[in-house]
């Protein structure tokens, strides 16, 4: 399956600190070895309410990533700091 990353993506991981960085990348590993269900349980997916087939997944205790499914492609929406990544997923 093909990850693709948005510009507010791009834009916003540049702006985590190396730890949260290197956080993000153990969790994406985890999460490409199983895009689908059952998810690893360290990640914590859920859909983000409110939204119409945008999810979340915990990278660190404070830091989300939003994501969504294409045809044979998962879009990388946004990542940060979790109230604020939850309200412009």
């Amino acid at each position: 399956m093909k990850i693709e990353f948005t510009n507010k993506f791009k834009r916003n991981f540049g702006r985590l600190s190396e730890d949260d960085q290197e956080a993000f990348s153990r969790q994406l590993k985890k999460f490409i070895d199983n895009p689908t269900p059952p998810f690893h349980p360290s990640l914590r997916i859920k859909k983000v309410q409110g939204t119409d087939g945008i999810f979340e997944f915990t990278v660190t205790m404070g830091i989300r990533m939003t994501f969504e499914f294409g045809e044979d492609k998962i879009v990388l929406r946004n990542i940060g700091e979790h109230d604020l990544t939850l309200k412009n997923p």
